[in-house]
C-alpha cells in the first residue's frame, strides 16, 4: 500500500508540474544583478578595487524549460548560478522567485526555499563529505528541512538512488567507492531529494568522461520529463547545451551578450562572439575531412573583470568593432522574436550603427583572422535573414531580394579606396590556407554590409 501511494504521490506531483509547464509561468526573473568582489590592501584593509564578476544582466525561465548558459572562463557563469540560489549576496540587482523578492533574504528566510532551488555542483569529488555514507549525504535534506518522507528517510533515499541509476544497496557505502560519474549521480539525488522546482546545474558534466557525460545529461532530461523541472544548466560544451536546452545565454565578462532560443541561435546567431564560439563546434562528417576550417580565432586573451573595456566590452577581440562600440554600451534589445542581442553591429541582420563604418585598429587586425569566404557568406546571410524578418511586415517590398547585389555593388565602391591596406602579409597560417588574394580589401570594407562575416553554413549542421 505505502509503494502504490508514493506512486500516486508522483504521480500527482508530475501531473501538477506538467500543467505548470504548460502555461508557461515566469518561475525565476533577475533583473540587473550584480556581484562585485572587493580588492582590498594595505594595513586597514582599505577597498582599492572590485572584480565584476557580474555587472548587469537580465533574464528570466520560465516553469519546465532548460535555460543553458554557455561562455569563457572567467566570464560570471558560476557566480551567477550561485546567486540565483542565494549561496552568495548579490551586490546590486533583484532576483524574483515565483513572484517573490528573494535578492537579500537571510538564512531564515531562504530556508523554506531551499525545498524549491537547488543546486547541482561542478566537481562530483569535493561537493561529497568523504566523512558521510551515500545514505546520510542524501537524506540530509529531509534533516535539515524537517520533513520526514512516507516510508521513513531510509526508504526514501534507497528509492532516490533507484531513480538516478544507483543500487539501493550503495546506501551504507562511502564516496571515494564510486567513480566520478557514480558521485554526479550522487548529487542529482541529492538535489532531486526534495522534488525542487528550479535546479542550477553548474557544470554537471565537464568533469566526466565522454560516455559517462551522455548518461549524465539523458538522466537529466528523464528527471525533467518525468517530474517536470526547471533547469539553468551552465556547460562550456556547447554540444551538450544544443542537447538539453530550450533557450541559451551567452555571456561575456560578467554580461550576457544573446539570448536566444536553440534552433534561432545555432542556426544564425547575431553577437560576433557568439559566432566564434559556434565555430569551435567540430562538426561530425567525415566528408568535411578535408575542407578549409572556417574557424573564427579571437585576437588576444579576455580582458581583466577588474577593468574591462568601456563600450562595449567584446570590443577588443571584435574584428567589426567601430568608435561607437568603443563609446557607447549597447543594450539587450530583441532584434527578432525571441532573439535579444547586445551589439552595434549584429551579424545576420542589419546593421544597427550604420552611419559608424570606420573599423577600429584592432579590429583591423582581428579581421585578417577571419577568412573572405565567411565574410561574403555573412553578407548573403544576414540579407536573407533581414528580409525573412521584414516580409511580414512589408510583403510587398521589392528592394529586399537585391540586397546581396547592393552589397557587392558597396564592396566594389569601396575596394579601391584603401589600395595600400593589398600590401599588408599574412600573419598566421590559418589566414594563409583559407584568404583569397584579395582580402585586405574585403576585410577591410567601410561598407556597413561588407564588415558582416561569417555565415554559419561551415560553423556548425545544418539545423
Amino acid at each position: 500500500m505505502s509503494e502504490n501511494a508514493e506512486n500516486a504521490q508522483d504521480a500527482q506531483h508530475a501531473a501538477v508540474a506538467t500543467e505548470d509547464r504548460a502555461s508557461g509561468e515566469i518561475l525565476l526573473r533577475v533583473s540587473g544583478l550584480q556581484k562585485h568582489f572587493p580588492i582590498k590592501k594595505g594595513l586597514l584593509q582599505r577597498q582599492v578595487g572590485a572584480v565584476r564578476a557580474v555587472d548587469g544582466i537580465d533574464f528570466e525561465v520560465r516553469s519546465g524549460e532548460t535555460l543553458g548558459v554557455v561562455g569563457e572562463s572567467g566570464c560570471g557563469k558560476s557566480t551567477m548560478g550561485r546567486l540565483i540560489t542565494r549561496l552568495l549576496e548579490p551586490t546590486a540587482g533583484r532576483i524574483e522567485f515565483e513572484g517573490k523578492d528573494i535578492t537579500h533574504l537571510g538564512v531564515g528566510g531562504m530556508r523554506p526555499l531551499r525545498r524549491d532551488v537547488q543546486m547541482i555542483f561542478q566537481d562530483p569529488y569535493s561537493s561529497l563529505n568523504p566523512r558521510h555514507t551515500i545514505g546520510s549525504i542524501v537524506g540530509a535534506p529531509f534533516r535539515l528541512q524537517g520533513v520526514e518522507p512516507e516510508g521513513g528517510v531510509k526508504k526514501e533515499v534507497q528509492r532516490l538512488l533507484s531513480v538516478v541509476g544507483l543500487s539501493p544497496e550503495h546506501y551504507n557505502r562511502y564516496p571515494h567507492e564510486f567513480s566520478g560519474g557514480q558521485r554526479q549521480r550522487i548529487g542529482i539525488a541529492r538535489a532531486l531529494a526534495l522534488k525542487p522546482k528550479l535546479v542550477v546545474a553548474d557544470e554537471p558534466v565537464s568533469a566526466l568522461d565522454v560516455s559517462i557525460q551522455a548518461q549524465v545529461v539523458n538522466l537529466l532530461d528523464d528527471l525533467q520529463q518525468e517530474l517536470g523541472l526547471t533547469y539553468v544548466i551552465i556547460a562550456h560544451d556547447l554540444s551538450v547545451v544544443r542537447h538539453v536546452s530550450d533557450r541559451i545565454a551567452v555571456m561575456y565578462l560578467g554580461k550576457v551578450v544573446e539570448l536566444a532560443d536553440r534552433d534561432s541561435l545555432y542556426r544564425a546567431p547575431m553577437h560576433p562572439y557568439t559566432k566564434a564560439l559556434m565555430s569551435a563546434v567540430p562538426i561530425p562528417d567525415p566528408r568535411r575531412k578535408n575542407a578549409k576550417s572556417e574557424r573564427i580565432l579571437l585576437q588576444g586573451d579576455v580582458p581583466s573583470p577588474i577593468s574591462p573595456p568601456s563600450g562595449c566590452r567584446f570590443h577588443t577581440r571584435c574584428w567589426k568593432a567601430t568608435e561607437v562600440c568603443r563609446t557607447t554600451e549597447p543594450a539587450l534589445v530583441e532584434l527578432k522574436p525571441g532573439q535579444r542581442v547586445a551589439c552595434h553591429h549584429p551579424e545576420n541582420f542589419e546593421d544597427q550603427a550604420p552611419q559608424d563604418t570606420v573599423l577600429l585598429s584592432a579590429a583591423k587586425e582581428a579581421a585578417e583572422l577571419v577568412s573572405e569566404e565567411a565574410l561574403a557568406k555573412s553578407a548573403e546571410t544576414s540579407a536573407a535573414v533581414a528580409a525573412e524578418v521584414a516580409e511580414p511586415t512589408k510583403p510587398t517590398e521589392p528592394a529586399k531580394p537585391t540586397a546581396p547585389a547592393e552589397v557587392a555593388e558597396a564592396a566594389e565602391a569601396a575596394e579601391p579606396a584603401e589600395p595600400a591596406e593589398s600590401a599588408e602579409p599574412d600573419e598566421t597560417p590559418e589566414a594563409a590556407a583559407s584568404v583569397a588574394s584579395d582580402e585586405p580589401a574585403a576585410s577591410q570594407d567601410t561598407g556597413a554590409e561588407g564588415r558582416k562575416p561569417a555565415g554559419e553554413g561551415g560553423v556548425t549542421p545544418e539545423a
